[in-house]
């Protein structure tokens, strides 16, 4: 079985496990300024993150309609608007 396979198998919560691992380890690499090993921990992010979506039902499509629909907002003025 690929690991994309397993990793769906395991459902959402594992997913979303190896979502902030990728994420803390994208993190220590900015930190140390290693460039190169960002790219492949941010390449595993990025992976990690579409594994996410797709366990949780969520496409691409989604996420841009988001953004699109946060266009011309500011941050703190969108953070501010959020449903509590």
């Amino acid at each position: 079985m690929a690991y994309t396979a397993k990793l769906l198998a395991r459902g959402r919560y594992k997913a979303a496990q190896k979502l902030g691992e990728e994420a803390v380890e994208a993190v220590i690499e900015a930190a140390r300024h290693d460039n190169a090993a960002l790219i492949g921990e941010s390449a595993d992010l990025l992976y990690h993150l579409l594994v996410l979506w797709a366990a949780c039902g969520i496409v691409p499509a989604d996420v841009a309609a988001e953004l699109a629909h946060r266009e011309g907002t500011s941050g703190l003025d969108e953070k501010r608007n959020r449903k509590k």
